[in-house]
């Protein structure tokens, strides 16, 4: 069969909240990419320059990495966990709906950030809560939410496109067309604008053009309604809504019932009130462990180094998905700017054909088998891009290949390092913010690099990054080593431990 019975069992048995989660990173893909297109219809309508808005959506980026880092602390029960998803998927939606009121930079900046602390809290729950129902099993349902992630980034454009607006802030003809085609063109696929172009207005003369990008908000609005609606029903069979309760109602979660049913009758009570003290919290939680002198040092390690190898890819994407089309209309590609303007869009296609390809080759294949491969595919791909730095063709190629082997490359670390520390706790926090911070950075960082060396320091910039993820994944399998033997060695001295003791108790007291 495609898909073991066991894997099968398991997405029945939790379908309700694994397609709850789903629907979730649904609508929060749509956010993530819907705003990108709207930003010169926000200028127009904030009245402010580009720079202005650019910081905007920097606090938003800001503010989902914060989300990111604290979400997990909603993770003490499925009650709090649920009603934190209900609650910002809401908020998502009362966000969008208030957006095109927001006729001030400001109140458009506190608005974004509170969507982006929202996301993130989404972010960091839904992934903690897969790996907590399936665990060892976690690799391919994690694959899927991702999927869905992309599959809203890639659709949310085409809920855009019909409404905004060609002429910017007026009407305009010629060249002044042309400028705005090449704008629009460059702030969907970069949250960092050129410094000479970040510095001045959009032209403003002429009579105004009415906008029409709000109703594009209150679809998004509406369609993201459904989300905390499903959350909603989940509570509701769960019986975690307090004026719905019917008799005495338990809290043990159907997370906890999973990973029951998975370790056989071997767990009690007192195992699983451990796992949930130590369970997933925030990115601090490891911090307050009551064991913490008596982890080892690849403990820490694993956890410092998987979230770097996710700085630096989940970087490389934020920066190729930001910059590809700078680097295709300047010299010595030169593409047409619509031309160039498809490369993102392709991007984003091959990230979610790779997260859905990567379903099924997760339960074929080992987390680091795919992990190594993906980094070295996204190495060469991207060393080839280089090389053939004058070559259009190629360079919408080596955009879907790098999108292929960059997709996967975050769930397979989350289900990898996971199983590495045994779900102890506080990976998925640190992997979520890691990540949220490298797209973040690299974005800044990439850009500066562009705008003081030129458009070929993009290549180097990727390949200098890719190269330096694995040098970090190659020291992570070594330290994972370290941890294994650690294991293996407190097991074996345990072992011992108990057998002499069993033999002096013989001795002194015969049977």
């Amino acid at each position: 069969m495609f898909v073991d019975k066991q894997i099968l069992t398991l997405f029945k048995r939790n379908a309700h909240h694994t397609l709850t989660y789903w629907s979730v990173f649904f609508s929060f893909g749509l956010c993530i990419a819907f705003l990108g297109p709207t930003i010169l219809d926000l200028q127009c309508q904030t009245n402010s320059t580009l720079s202005q808005i650019t910081w905007v959506f920097f606090a938003q980026q800001f503010c989902l990495l914060i989300g990111s880092s604290v979400g997990g602390v909603f993770k003490r029960t499925l009650f709090s966990a649920l009603s934190a998803l209900f609650v910002c998927a809401l908020i998502i939606s009362v966000i969008f709906a208030i957006i095109p009121l927001c006729n001030n930079v400001l109140l458009l900046a506190i608005a974004m950030a509170v969507s982006g602390l929202a996301m993130g809290v989404i972010d960091t729950i839904a992934n903690i809560q897969l790996v907590t129902i399936y665990q060892k099993d976690s690799a391919v349902f994690l694959q899927a939410l991702h999927f869905f992630i992309g599959f809203g980034a890639l659709v949310s454009p085409l809920i855009a496109d019909p409404f905004l607006s060609d002429t910017g802030c007026g009407n305009h003809t010629g060249n002044g067309t042309e400028i705005m085609h090449h704008f629009r063109y460059m702030l969907r696929n970069s949250l960092i604008a050129e410094h000479n172009i970040t510095q001045s207005h959009l032209p403003h003369e002429g009579e105004a053009a009415e906008s029409i990008v709000h109703y594009a908000f209150w679809i998004m609005a509406v369609i993201n309604l459904p989300v905390p609606i499903v959350v909603l029903l989940l509570m509701y069979r769960e019986q975690l809504i307090p004026c719905c309760l019917s008799g005495t109602t338990s809290l043990l979660n159907k997370d906890e019932l999973a990973m029951e049913s998975q370790q056989g009758a071997g767990g009690s009570d007192t195992e699983q009130k451990e796992l949930e003290a130590r369970g997933h919290g925030d990115i601090f939680s490891c911090c307050r462990n009551d064991n913490l002198r008596t982890l080892p040092a690849s403990f820490f390690a694993i956890h410092v180094l998987g979230g770097m190898v996710l700085f630096m890819t989940d970087g490389i994407v934020g920066a190729y998905a930001g910059f590809v089309y700078t680097y295709g209309v300047s010299p010595p590609m030169s593409l047409p700017h619509k031309t160039a303007g498809y490369l993102a869009s392709i991007f984003w296609a091959a990230i979610t054909a790779g997260r859905l390809l990567s379903i099924p080759l997760s339960y074929r294949f080992q987390p680091v088998r795919l992990l190594m491969f993906n980094l070295v595919g996204a190495i060469v791909t991207v060393l080839m891009l280089l090389i053939f730095y004058t070559s259009s063709t190629f360079l919408f190629v080596g955009t879907c290949l790098c999108g292929l082997f960059l997709s996967s490359i975050f769930p397979c670390m989350l289900a990898y390092t996971e199983d590495i520390l045994d779900y102890q706790g506080c990976a998925t926090p640190v992997l979520v913010t890691s990540a949220g911070m490298g797209e973040m950075v690299m974005q800044v960082l990439v850009g500066s690099i562009i705008h003081t060396e030129g458009s070929y320091s993009f290549l180097l910039c990727g390949v200098t990054i890719a190269c330096i993820g694995f040098i970090l994944f190659i020291a992570l399998l070594l330290f994972q080593r370290m941890h294994r033997n650690y294991l293996t060695g407190t097991v074996l001295g345990n072992t011992l431990l108990y057998c002499c003791s069993w033999f002096v108790f013989t001795q002194h007291h015969p049977l």
